[in-house]
């Protein structure tokens, strides 16, 4: 029989096959949000047919048994007033949709049916291939994205973790049905998988209907996952020259696991670093120097590794200037205390952010199913709350001693720049 272990606002219901549902009850909405997480993603892949989870997450709505074709499947979620998407991250494939919450069944049944009865048509697969390949190749000219790709890659070096989770436009070239359909074997067990459920629901009825759709769905082993390698690329500085207006500058740091208990402190030390306008390097960078429009810092955490993560849009004569003046930031994390006046800003920032995220039944569904998915259990919202709130000075320099060591920086510029050698020489902490 499945067992239930109450949490409050949510219910878990782990069935006999493995797969585990999460039900939030949130009574004054007038939305019921569905997200099915399946735990694959980019970091699972072989480097010849990378993009292999974000292909199929494209197929899976092109067409199942009852639904033969993608118009039928989106028309049967927006046709009651709906929404539904997924999106493929490193460690995970995510399915959702959002309808009126008495439509709770239908949102199941596509949901369900797109998973279980997928056709895999020889014919949508080369059409996608076509799609997906111009995905690519956007990102590929999107100076920003561009940047972000190259710092993975510097960051994490030729492992999973640093190539992109689309692939390139060979290895999806190489991508064929029978690929996909191993792909669906290995990776979408139930005991793989959470079903997250919120909005304007009966606990009950709703954990009912997702047993129907799921109960007798079959199992098997799964394969073995290849855990992330330490230390950068060799290469860590990297420059790719383009003839564009400005110059796209990015740095990152490896981190650690997102369960690390120095999660929070992480959290608090990028808020005052990048996260805002009242943060460090947007007042020092932006508003008392001008080099830059947007500059900023955010976090990159996954279940074994992590990283850092540092922006910002400057015109070629100001791309050393900028750097310096932002590893100036970062080094002073290091070696002087939080002032208590700037911790408490971070801390309610922090705070605030958190709890304004959750404002809507699909951030409830995407919480609730990242963390046990992710990590095993669901963090109450209190939780972090006062974990964020626990968060000392000391903590702070401990984190960011543990993180700003010297090789520990990877950079990379995008745009009209080519002095790798310069950029080295000031890119140093």
């Amino acid at each position: 029989m499945p067992t239930a272990v109450q949490q409050t606002p949510s219910t878990i219901t782990t069935l006999d096959n493995g797969l585990r549902i999460v039900v939030t009850s949130l009574p004054h909405s007038q939305a019921a949000a569905l997200a099915l997480w399946v735990g694959v993603g980019s970091r699972a892949e072989q480097r010849k047919t990378l993009g292999l989870s974000h292909y199929l997450e494209h197929m899976l709505f092109k067409g199942t048994e009852s639904r033969p074709t993608a118009a039928e499947i989106s028309s049967a979620i927006e046709g009651a007033g709906g929404t539904l998407n997924a999106f493929t991250t490193k460690e995970a494939t995510t399915y959702w949709n959002r309808v009126p919450f008495d439509r709770l069944d239908l949102a199941m049944d596509v949901v369900t049916d797109s998973l279980r009865h997928s056709l895999l048509s020889e014919e949508e697969i080369e059409r996608e291939r076509t799609v997906i390949q111009q995905e690519i190749r956007r990102s590929h000219d999107e100076p920003a994205q561009r940047a972000d790709q190259l710092l993975d890659e510097a960051v994490y070096g030729d492992q999973p973790l640093g190539w992109d989770i689309a692939g390139d436009l060979e290895s999806v070239a190489s991508v064929h049905r029978s690929h996909l359909v191993d792909h669906i074997a290995a990776w979408y067990q139930p005991a793989n998988m959470v079903l997250a459920i919120a909005g304007n629901v009966d606990v009950a009825a709703a954990t009912a209907l997702a047993a129907e759709a799921w109960g007798e769905a079959p199992n098997a082993p799964l394969p073995a996952r290849a855990a992330a390698r330490d230390g950068m690329a060799p290469d860590r500085i990297r420059v790719e020259t383009r003839e564009i207006e400005q110059c796209n500058l990015a740095f990152g740091l490896r981190t650690f696991p997102r369960t690390d208990p120095d999660r929070y402190a992480l959290t608090l030390m990028n808020s005052i670093l990048g996260s805002g306008m009242s943060s460090r390097l947007f007042l020092e960078v932006r508003e008392r120097r001008g080099l830059a429009y947007a500059v900023g810092s955010r976090l990159a955490r996954h279940v074994d590794a992590g990283h850092l993560m540092i922006g910002a849009g400057v015109t070629q004569e100001n791309v050393l200037e900028a750097t310096d003046v932002i590893l100036t930031e970062v080094k002073r994390l290091a070696c002087d205390p939080v002032a208590p006046e700037e911790l408490e800003k971070a801390r309610e920032h922090a705070v605030g952010a958190y709890r304004l995220s959750l404002e809507t039944a699909t951030a409830h569904a995407s919480r609730t199913g990242d963390d046990l998915l992710h990590e095993g259990r669901i963090r109450s919202i209190e939780e972090v709350v006062s974990s964020l709130r626990a968060v000392s000075a000391d903590d702070i320099l401990r984190v960011a001693q543990r993180v700003i060591t010297p090789g520990n920086l990877a950079a990379v510029v995008v745009g009209p720049y080519e002095d790798g050698e310069a950029l080295a020489a000031h890119a140093a902490i």
